[in-house]
């Protein structure tokens, strides 16, 4: 196991270098004391490597780190579809919570919320093993619209769509987060129903609205 502060500096240095394209780190960026717990842990674990000054992730630390964002993010989206969370106490709630998730329940965590790609925030949730054998066996709370099953209801919970024209599309028709939704088929093409009007998408929509089913 490691440290909640460790994770917490695995986690900055994955968005600042992976993500965003950044050489390195230094001590003064990460808050990181060169003889304190923190930096002895990294080194031990060989999570990370230090060369004039500026800190980097090592491959097993890459990795490591991988895993921290993808359980904060998830943390995230569980926080605010299901607990329905807003604003900076969600942030919160999932630092704290993220430090529990541990590999196996985070998965879990995945498939209940139907394989999310994006955090609230619209930051990248990294892929787990789980969202490559994903399927409608998953137990889930929350699920993309191409997923769920004829009759089955629920409100929609966010839209994932990364491109403008789709996204347009998509609330061209009044499909909007918070508003009632019913699945009526999902051959040739998924019919559902939004208000009182019906309408029929191809599953390059349906994937990317994502439904928080009725029980």
């Amino acid at each position: 196991m490691i440290s909640q502060k460790t994770e917490e500096v695995l986690e900055k240095l994955y968005i600042e270098i992976v993500e965003q394209k950044k050489k390195g780190l230094t001590y003064a960026e990460l808050k990181l004391n060169q003889d304190g717990a923190e930096h002895k842990e990294l080194s031990k674990k060989n999570l990370a490597l230090e060369k004039n000054g500026i800190i980097k992730l090592t491959k097993a630390g890459e990795i490591e780190a991988r895993d921290v964002v993808r359980r904060h993010r998830l943390a995230e989206r569980l926080m605010t579809d299901v607990f329905d969370l807003k604003g900076v106490c969600v942030h919160d709630s999932a630092c704290e919570f993220e430090h529990i998730l541990h590999r196996g329940i985070d998965e879990q965590i995945c498939r209940l919320l139907g394989h999310p790609r994006t955090c609230p925030h619209g930051a990248k949730i990294p892929e787990g093993k789980c969202c490559k054998e994903k399927g409608l066996s998953d137990t889930r709370v929350v699920a993309p619209l191409s997923l769920i099953k004829p009759g089955e209801k629920g409100k929609i919970s966010y839209i994932q769509a990364e491109e403008k024209d789709k996204l347009h599309t998509i609330m061209a028709m009044g499909v909007l987060p918070g508003m009632e939704i019913t699945l009526l088929q999902n051959f040739p093409s998924f019919l559902f129903k939004v208000g009182n009007s019906q309408f029929a998408v191809d599953e390059n929509i349906a994937k990317d609205v994502f439904v928080r089913l009725s029980k």
